[in-house]
């Protein structure tokens, strides 16, 4: 039985990016990519830290206390 991988070529890659360029404009694109970096890392914690879920909610409450622009 042969296994077949996806390659993403460069073009489908500039596709994409500008796709999401189009949708989300430039200026929220570092907001949206530093909420996926913040999700990664508090997810990467979870797996390790038991407690982690306090901890998240805690971060909750702070962003409804201070929200961005």
């Amino acid at each position: 039985m042969k296994m077949t991988l996806l390659f993403i070529g460069t073009q489908e890659i500039i596709i994409i990016a500008l796709v999401v360029l189009l949708l989300f404009g430039g200026r929220k694109i570092p907001e949206l990519m530093r909420g996926l970096g913040k999700g990664v890392k508090s997810f990467k914690d979870g797996m390790n830290d038991p407690d982690a879920p306090k901890e998240a909610q805690s971060d909750l409450k702070d962003n409804k206390d201070n929200p961005s622009k």
